[in-house]
């Protein structure tokens, strides 16, 4: 049977994208079907659609996937037809210590991703998706939701009564404050736009910062800590902001190094880094069983995702201009 699949040729660029169809497959052994009903954008995404970090062969874009089971292969216990699952980035990194370097085996990327109604792949490239979550909510999981559990809960070991700063109104910063709030932490939040500032407040920030207007934000942060500094930061600016976390951030600190909004080259101020003694850990989203535990503490929350928009699969380039806007505040979702 043809399902519709969106198509990205070798090189990249928005005016690349076509919609076509390719065949669905029955699931061999260890292997699983699953009607996709959603995806979700990442940074990461917009990087390889718009051709700035493009494959050089034609690829099915998109890292993220939600939906339902529809056949199991032999030998596959974990799922049954009907579960909800949601797609891992890293569909062989399944526990321990970061074995994989770069995006060759991510889908949407190295291999093919999403962006289609329907998808074969090993059971390992699922986990379950959380007990009473739509498939949009569940799509925004795989990217921006684990990203933030692991910097926050299995890199920095959040406790109640820590405070995080976070960085923006995209997915993974959106994500950090509000698992942060449900650990019981402090959040201060920044963002260049008021309207943006009062949302943040909306979602539970305690104290907001107008980075655009407060060139040295690091200090104020640090003010508002009474002179301490905060216990982490979700770094996703990159260059241009990684001095004034520095700043903000107390002795002894965690500042999880995840984006590159600004560029990938930064100069290190090495004796703040040392007079502080901070702690700055670099990672890429997280692997299966981090993703499981996420998925059982959200089990066992209110919590739901934000979610900015949502785009029909025909309309991903549209929804990749939205992104590019700066507009959105969370997550925007492809529904399938």
């Amino acid at each position: 049977m043809a399902i519709k699949t969106v198509f990205l040729a070798a090189g990249g660029g928005f005016d690349q994208v076509s919609v076509g169809s390719t065949e669905t497959t029955p699931p061999g052994p260890g292997q699983i079907s699953v009607r996709l009903r959603a995806s979700s954008l990442n940074f990461h995404d917009y990087l390889v659609v718009s051709g700035v970090s493009a494959p050089d062969q034609r690829r099915i874009p998109m890292a993220d996937g939600a939906g339902e089971v529809t056949a199991v292969g032999a030998g596959v216990e974990e799922f049954a037809v009907g579960d909800h699952v949601v797609s891992t980035f890293f569909p062989d990194w399944l526990d321990g210590e970061p074995q994989v370097q770069g995006f060759g085996r991510v889908p949407g990327d190295g291999i093919d991703g999403y962006a289609r109604e329907q998808v074969t792949a090993p059971a390992n490239a699922f986990t379950r998706a959380p007990r009473g979550w739509s498939h949009a909510q569940a799509a925004t999981l795989t990217t921006a939701g684990l990203t933030a559990w692991r910097a926050l809960f299995e890199q920095g070991q959040l406790t109640p009564g820590q405070s995080v700063l976070v960085q923006g109104t995209g997915g993974v910063s959106i994500f950090a404050l509000q698992l942060a709030r449900l650990a019981g932490a402090r959040v201060i939040a920044t963002s260049s736009s008021q309207t943006k500032l009062e949302r943040l407040r909306a979602l539970g920030a305690d104290e907001v910062v107008n980075y655009r207007a407060d060139p040295e934000w690091g200090t104020t942060v640090r003010g508002l800590t009474d002179g301490r500094g905060v216990d982490h930061v979700i770094e996703v600016g990159g260059p241009d902001s990684l001095l004034q976390s520095m700043h903000a951030t107390r002795v002894g600190g965690h500042i999880a190094l995840i984006g590159v909004l600004s560029g990938v080259q930064a100069k290190l101020p090495m004796g703040l880094a040392l007079a502080r003694q901070l702690r700055l850990q670099a990672l890429l989203v997280g692997n299966r069983r981090q993703q499981q535990a996420m998925v059982r503490a959200l089990d066992a929350s209110p919590l739901r995702p934000v979610i900015d928009q949502h785009f029909a699969l025909d309309d991903l380039v549209a929804a990749f201009r939205h992104q590019e806007s700066g507009r959105h505040l969370g997550k925007i979702v492809l529904d399938i």
